[in-house]
């Protein structure tokens, strides 16, 4: 039979594959067609495996022996920062450029267990700096939604190979939006887990109490399966937490109460088309039963400024270990401070060098209690902000960016405006929270139609009711 990528999910390629209506090689090959045709456009692989064909027969072996789950078979790609043994790694950077994985990571590791086909190693900003995929030393990656466009980041190359149909899912990491606003400008789902929900083990860290892998799905229960897939605990990461731990709301079959704090959605610096999609969105779950309930969240507005302290100086800390010594770009100079200053200033894109400028001097003597602690006191009081509100509602509805998908090189100029873009995304990094980005509605630009998303975000470890409400908005009202 033919293969309709366009429509085709991980639960109808599993039947397909079971049934035999095509093979897993088949399956691969349709998705490398069509990476052989749009990549050099787009730029959302930066490689692809050469040992496809023998991932292929592994998986088919095991659906023929009746031992598939799921995802057997089910062709991925990753992010450049996810370690694969025996491939290469670069985090995008010039610093990392030839770096092989000597391990997996452990959502690596979990995935070939159940049979996943990895296809490649995709784009991002480097270092997972960035919200446009701009920032990568091997080029940026384009919105197959409008190629005069980004795709989003830093996860944009993931975003893009699921946008294009070069994959049917992909492994992304999410530091302050990286996974929810790629998902978003490119018209896909994307899930920042909770905060310990899945191993950062073999994840090269940027913001160590920040960052998390997360999956991206052409729908809901995609992102569904791949996150079941990879969460759990994992004694190789201390951040990790045990099933024991998991403190979860009684489930129930009522119809949820729906937040939506107007002290951040009506925030300056919104699109009104954003405004007026998010606003219809809100409606749309109200007929299909929801209770929608104004929130307060008197300290959100600081989140932006808190991110920006945080995020940098564990950056600043994480990258000091690309020193030219033990691997990866070496530069010789006169001393060995002039080898150490070659290599990272070589290494180095402009905006990682930004931030671990910003970072190292929120960290030095008598910058420290004036910035670094206040932004972990001010941290904290959002997260209070959060936990009074969740009190009061079971999920918290906000718009994912601000804007569309903007123009390659229309913000490349100005970080402070590219840093905004995070606004809606960054809290519930900061807080541990776990957060979903919907594809909801589209606007109009330059002739073409750029997705939205709607961002949903849940108390800790309650995926579960993300992903009951995501299908919601996903699906057109019955009313």
């Amino acid at each position: 039979m033919s293969i309709d990528l366009k429509t085709l999910t991980i639960k109808k390629a599993h039947e397909h594959l079971t049934k035999g209506d095509f093979s897993v090689a088949e399956l691969s090959e349709a998705y490398l067609k069509n990476i052989e045709v749009h990549n050099k456009n787009i730029n959302a692989y930066l490689e692809v495996f050469d040992d496809i064909k023998e991932q292929t027969k592994g998986a088919q072996k095991l659906i023929e022996s009746k031992t598939s789950g799921v995802l057997t078979g089910i062709p991925i790609a990753v992010k450049d920062n996810i370690l694969i043994q025996g491939k290469r790694a670069s985090s995008a950077s010039k610093i990392l450029e030839g770096y092989t994985a000597t391990y997996d990571a452990m959502v690596i590791k979990k995935l070939k267990a159940g049979g996943a086909v990895f296809l490649g190693r995709t784009n991002m900003d480097e270092f997972a700096m960035g919200g446009s995929t701009e920032n990568s030393a091997f080029g940026p990656t384009k919105n197959p939604h409008d190629i005069s466009r980004v795709p989003g980041g830093s996860s944009g190359g993931s975003a893009a190979a699921v946008a294009m149909d070069g994959a049917l899912a992909a492994l992304g990491s999410d530091t302050g939006g990286s996974i929810r606003q790629p998902a978003a400008f490119c018209g896909l789902v994307g899930l920042k887990p909770t905060y310990g929900a899945v191993s950062r083990y073999g994840l090269m860290a940027m913001a160590s109490s920040l960052d998390q892998i997360g999956p991206f799905g052409k729908t809901v229960e995609d992102a569904e399966i791949l996150f079941n897939a990879i969460k759990g605990h994992d004694p190789m990461d201390s951040t990790s937490i045990s099933d024991e731990m998991v403190k979860r709301k009684p489930s129930s079959e009522r119809k949820l109460t729906i937040g939506v704090p107007k002290d951040i959605v009506d925030s300056p610096g919104i699109d009104a088309d954003v405004l007026k999609n998010f606003n219809e969105g809100i409606a749309n779950l109200k007929n299909k039963g929801y209770s929608i309930k104004e929130v307060s969240l008197p300290n959100a507005h600081f989140a932006l400024s808190v991110y920006y302290i945080i995020m940098p100086a564990e950056a600043s800390t994480n990258l000091a270990r690309f020193d030219g010594v033990r691997y990866g770009l070496s530069k010789k100079g006169a001393t060995p401070f002039e080898d150490y200053a070659k290599t990272r200033g070589e290494g180095f894109g402009r905006e990682v060098r930004r931030r671990i400028l910003l970072g190292t001097y929120v960290l030095s003597s008598g910058y420290y209690d004036a910035y670094y602690n206040r932004a972990w006191s001010l941290r904290n009081l959002i997260g209070k902000d959060f936990e009074h509100a969740f009190n009061e509602v079971d999920v918290i509805a906000t718009p994912t960016t601000p804007t569309p998908a903007f123009k390659i090189g229309e913000k490349s100029n100005d970080p402070l405006a590219m840093y905004l873009a995070d606004v809606f995304t960054v809290p519930a990094n900061l807080i541990g929270i776990p957060a979903l980005s919907v594809p909801f509605g589209t606007i109009d630009r330059d002739g073409k139609k750029l997705p939205l998303g709607l961002q949903l975000m849940a108390p800790h470890f309650e995926e579960s009711l993300l992903f009951k409400v995501g299908k919601d908005v996903s699906e057109p009202s019955t009313i």
